[in-house]
């Protein structure tokens, strides 16, 4: 069975180092702050101003003036802070972050990222805080499905949509497989409902096998 996206985020959780400053993006990264483990010390920062996020609020538990970049309702851990978003900026481009989890239209061979803009003319161009986050946190994970609704692969060769980052993506999490991008290539870490040949068959990237850390 390939993967939910609730497993998805778990994977991604599990992945976290303990003790990293981490910024979710908005979408289905948000979701990884439901499956960190109690005591990780990892400390989700939001990009609207708040440092130490906890998990979503609980439904009829929401505070509507405490909520994270997607205006989703969250809760906050001991020790919580709040700040100006130009100073939550400042963190984020100033290499702060340990880990950045973003969403993805497209993942080139070489890790560059398009999540902004598919160049559609109806498309509502929505950048926010990609860019910084991309060339500012020390490592890049993306989650997203790995074919497009048309059945096209959204890792390639190359991105054919505008670029957010250029050779920014450590690694990759889907729903069929978790893929790890080095300067060597893509490299197939598990894989979920599918085979490693299945993928080289769909996927026009070079692939390898890549034994998880």
């Amino acid at each position: 069975m390939t993967l939910s996206k609730q497993e998805m985020a778990a994977l991604v959780a599990r992945d976290i180092p303990a003790g990293s400053f981490v910024n979710l993006g908005i979408g289905q990264p948000t979701m990884v702050a439901d499956f960190l483990e109690p005591g990780s010390g990892v400390v989700l920062h939001t990009e609207n101003g708040m440092l130490n996020m906890g998990p979503a609020a609980p439904e009829g538990e929401e505070d509507w003036d405490l909520t994270n970049a997607g205006k989703e309702p969250v809760t906050e851990l001991a020790g919580a802070s709040y700040f100006h978003h130009a100073d939550s900026f400042a963190m984020m481009r100033g290499g702060h972050l340990d880990v950045c989890v973003l969403g993805a239209f497209q993942v080139s061979a070489s890790g560059d990222l398009a999540n902004w803009h598919t160049g559609a003319t109806e498309a509502i161009p929505a950048v926010g805080g990609a860019m910084d986050l991309a060339i500012g946190a020390k490592s890049v994970f993306v989650m997203m499905s790995l074919f497009a609704k048309d059945g096209t692969p959204k890792l390639v060769p190359e991105c054919s949509y505008p670029l957010t980052g250029v050779g920014c993506v450590d690694r990759v999490y889907t729903e069929h497989a978790v893929f790890e991008v080095t300067g060597a290539g893509v490299g197939v870490r598990e894989t979920f409902g599918t085979s490693y040949d299945e993928l080289v068959g769909r996927l026009d990237v070079p692939l390898t096998r890549s034994a998880p850390a």
